[in-house]
């Protein structure tokens, strides 16, 4: 039970008639001083009720709680302190970790229902650079943290395979590509096109048409276009998956953009037969000035689709096999006006399982403060920044422990983890610069300090060689391991708050948390010392241990049991 709960319990019939349970719940806080106590409740919003200054109500209150579950309580100021009996807590928190194993802090807000997690999306013919890391590795771990919370996630690799693009792209090759050559190497050669064909075009407008017209070409099943678009396809899922079986990350379905072609029109006959679209100089529009939003283009007036017209038929596609009770989609902050359309228009549908679609939204990667861009030929290639952090953790691996038997496999795991844990860390919403020196570090807030701190309680556990007898725990009660026990018996907390808002950094900052004040623990305690207490202090080794690699779990990233 987390320590939270008995406070609660304990205020309920004090306070219960002018406030909610999830009301008192949400006030509870942790002191700034430990000193005053483990947990606090600020009267300020009682005052009204009372008609007394803070002061006295918190006075006036401690005098009708019920203390006997705690070790002291005081009121100071407009506060209520609670000192928690820390032999009780501990022994039941270590017996609770250690029995429930990675199922410790699982819980059942899904119910089981079915939860498409749209992410990643590269766009074919482009190799997947920097820009594409964000989407990939927080839906990842969205999906993982989901289905800590019983959801059934479906990963969905939405590609980016339709779209004017293709003509541009087709034309590049057409007029300036050379077929060996980009047998070589497909999908840097096919980049190297798309942006000679950007460069061509400033100086020559007429190229665009061109690109438009061989796009039609497509859209219309022409046989040459369809060739080739198809063999810029398969050639760039080839190298996507060498990404992804790096990163560790797997997919349920690659249905792209392409996959809904046939599945526009149901969209458009009901917009039009319930008098939702209309028609404006020949483009087919639908107004939401009512939501605040600017009018939604559906088709062109040439007869061509968009991404929303595309996103309207996927969400029919997904309500339909998948049944979801939330739809997540991982996608920049720049596209946040679109899946606004996007669900005012389903709603204006009459369809209000729209309002379970939800737009995940995160910042940018930027290089030197600046916007990476495919199209100008600015990029970071994501492959390249994999490998070099994957040399740069082998090396400082070399320094720490040259004599690693399995030093390959265990760089991988900590360049990877490195920088997957550096992109999560961060709130998704905000922006940062690149700077691979500053990912693979072992000291700091990063993956190699946390992975570092789960292989450090792995060697005690080795040495110490034995199973761990929970009947015999006697509970803890010095500072440092009482940090831990508190922040171990939070894991719950912080899950359920990474489901509710879709932000794995909640999950990211626990586990620098609890790897700091482990390493705390572990600095100022003999832990294999042999005494009364030797079995709990073990115990707590293991309980963070089982936090640690289940939190990183939950990020996606692999631990190594040596480093």
């Amino acid at each position: 039970m987390e320590y939270k709960k008995s406070i609660l319990k304990a205020l309920l019939p004090v306070v219960g008639e002018h406030l909610s349970e999830e009301e008192i719940e949400s006030l509870i806080e942790i002191p700034n001083n430990s000193e005053f106590g483990d947990l606090a409740f600020p009267v300020f919003s009682l005052a009204k009720v009372y008609r007394q200054a803070p002061n006295k109500i918190a006075e006036e209150l401690i005098e009708k709680i019920d203390a006997s579950n705690f070790e002291s309580m005081n009121a100071i100021g407009p506060y209520i302190n609670f000192k928690l009996n820390r032999e009780s807590v501990s022994k039941t928190v270590l017996k609770e970790v250690l029995t429930q194993g990675e199922n410790y802090g699982a819980q059942d807000i899904g119910k089981g229902g079915n939860a498409p997690v749209d992410m990643s999306s590269p766009n074919i013919a482009k190799p997947m650079s920097m820009g594409h890391l964000r989407s990939t590795v927080i839906g990842n771990a969205v999906g993982n943290i989901l289905e800590k919370v019983n959801y059934k996630v479906i990963r969905i690799n939405h590609l980016g395979d339709w779209g004017t693009q293709f003509g541009k792209l087709i034309v590049a090759y057409k007029k300036w590509g050379d077929e060996e050559i980009v047998k070589q190497d497909p999908v840097n050669e096919l980049v190297k096109l798309y942006v000679d064909f950007h460069d061509k075009a400033d100086l020559d407008p007429s190229l665009e048409e061109e690109a438009r017209a061989a796009f039609k070409r497509l859209e219309e099943g022409d046989e040459e276009m369809y060739e080739l678009w198809s063999w810029f396809k398969e050639e760039s899922l080839k190298e996507f998956n060498k990404i992804y079986e790096i990163l560790g990350i797997t997919f349920d379905s690659y249905n792209g953009e392409s996959f809904y072609n046939n599945k526009m029109q149901e969209v458009l006959d009901e917009l039009e037969n319930q008098g939702i679209s209309t028609i404006e100089n020949g483009a087919t529009i639908v107004r939401l000035e009512e939501e605040g939003l600017p009018p939604a283009l559906i088709k062109k007036s040439d007869g061509a689709t968009l991404y929303l017209t595309r996103d309207l038929a996927t969400a029919y596609y997904r309500k339909r096999t998948y049944d979801f009770v939330e739809s997540v989609y991982v996608v920049g902050n720049e596209q946040a006006n679109h899946f606004k359309q996007l669900k005012a228009v389903l709603k204006r549908l009459g369809h209000d399982w729209a309002e379970n679609m939800h737009h995940v939204p995160f910042g940018l990667i930027t290089l030197g403060g600046k916007k990476l861009s495919t199209r100008k030929g600015k990029i970071i290639l994501l492959e390249d920044v994999l490998n070099e952090a994957i040399k740069l953790a082998e090396e400082q691996i070399l320094l720490k422990n040259p004599d690693l038997e399995n030093k390959d496999e265990v760089a991988k795991q900590v360049g990877v983890g490195a920088v997957i844990f550096h992109d999560l860390k961060k709130d998704r919403l905000n922006s940062f610069d690149f700077k691979i020196e500053e990912i693979v570090q072992f000291e700091g807030e990063t993956g190699p300090y946390v992975q570092y701190s789960y292989v450090r309680t792995r060697s005690l556990l080795e040495k110490y060689g034995k199973e761990i007898n929970l009947d015999r725990l006697s509970g803890l009660e010095d500072d440092y391991s009482w940090e831990v026990i508190k922040k171990l018996e939070d894991y719950g907390k912080a899950i359920r708050q990474a489901a509710a808002a879709y932000e794995p950094s909640v999950v990211t900052k626990y586990l620098i948390q609890l790897a700091q004040m482990f390493n705390k623990y572990y600095g100022n305690t003999r832990i294999l010392e042999d005494n009364a207490q030797l079995e709990s202090r073990m115990a707590l080794v293991e309980a963070t241990s089982v936090i640690l690699k289940d939190g990183l779990h939950l990020l996606g990233i692999e631990v190594p049991e040596k480093m």
